[in-house]
């Protein structure tokens, strides 16, 4: 098993506690290019994980959020995912791990912005909910003060741990 972890930095303006929504009710679906380890080759296919689904592994009796077999080489891989309890803050220097992921097989090479984030207003509590980075970029303005906010230079990386 190899453990990976999806980080994230950006530089936050007027904005705090940055994260994805990822509830029971509202779940994230993590969406990764992944690469088979047994085989080397890359799926084709972006794959959706979310936290709260679970999956039978075939000839075992745990379960993992994502199960996927390789059509090149057959063998059948899993990775299960958790969500930290950090979020991205202002004060933040490095780089902060918000899933850890448990992978037996697969290698994640790259994650997708699709779905709904959230932050805090810094100085007003302002809730923005669904934020999204179509363009990479987030701005909005806190009704509050009437200041722009905003999350530019977003940057996701993918590490062992």
């Amino acid at each position: 098993m190899v453990k990976f972890l999806l980080k994230v930095s950006a530089t936050l303006e007027s904005v705090t506690d940055f994260e994805p929504i990822d509830t029971p009710e509202s779940p994230f679906e993590y969406t990764f290019q992944i690469e088979c380890t047994k085989c080397r080759t890359t799926h084709d296919k972006e794959i959706a994980i979310n936290r709260f689904e679970k999956h039978e592994m075939s000839g075992s009796r745990g379960e993992a959020s994502f199960v996927f077999r390789c059509k090149e080489c057959k063998h059948e891989h899993s990775a299960s995912i958790i969500r930290t309890d950090k979020k991205l803050t202002p004060d933040d220097t490095k780089p902060v791990p918000i899933l850890e992921i448990d992978a037996r097989g697969i290698d994640f090479q790259k994650f997708f912005t699709y779905g709904y984030f959230q932050a805090v207003g810094l100085e007003t509590g302002t809730k923005f909910k669904e934020i999204e980075f179509d363009e990479g970029e987030w701005y909005d303005a806190d009704e509050k003060t009437n200041e722009q906010v905003s999350i530019v230079d977003l940057n996701w990386e993918i590490s062992r741990s």
